[in-house]
């Protein structure tokens, strides 16, 4: 969900610039499919406060949802914000690998973002979805979910370092393409 804020702060800071989001139609992205076959991967298998739809092999999705975003990112590394967006997604990559596909999310994160129930359910079934629970054998957790957005603000939920940088490349990109280059 920081991803949301970080595509409304880029808006409201391309508006603010004098920016217009029909400027966004400039931009020459190579493979976007990429970008909507990953996403259909997460909802199929991330909860979103139901059980997943596809349950087997959903480390292996997620893992494969991420390579996808990759590719996306080196078929488009012409823009230096998307570069920022990769070392991102590289970022979480990592931790998602080192973690036999799911990402760590720490409790203490979850509870203070106001999501106690997905914290209990990761403590009973040890994994929900893409996200199991930050424990002794977890690798990697400084990569992990374990900073959050408090309970009282909209879309609240717990994040990682690499969820900061991609929302980081994604606002940049959004405020700087919005407003026309001129000749």
């Amino acid at each position: 969900m920081p991803l949301l804020w970080a595509v409304g702060i880029g808006i409201v800071a391309g508006l603010i610039r004098g920016g217009s989001l029909a400027n966004l139609g400039q931009l020459r992205l190579r493979a976007l499919w990429l970008i909507g076959v990953a996403l259909l991967i997460q909802l199929l298998i991330f909860p979103l406060g139901r059980a997943p739809l596809v349950a087997v092999g959903a480390a292996y999705l997620h893992l494969v949802s991420y390579t996808l975003l990759l590719a996306f990112i080196v078929l488009n590394r012409r823009y230096p914000e998307i570069l920022v967006m990769g070392s991102g997604l590289l970022l979480n990559l990592i931790v998602i690998a080192a973690n036999g596909g799911y990402m760590p999310a720490s409790a203490t994160a979850l509870n203070r973002a106001g999501l106690p129930e997905v914290a209990t359910a990761l403590e009973e079934g040890l994994r929900q979805g893409n996200t199991v629970l930050m424990g002794e054998g977890t690798r990697l957790n400084f990569l992990g979910d374990f900073l959050c957005l408090p309970a009282g603000v909209p879309l609240a939920s717990a994040f990682s370092i690499g969820d900061v940088v991609l929302g980081l490349g994604v606002a940049v990109l959004l405020a700087r393409r919005m407003v026309k280059r001129r000749a």
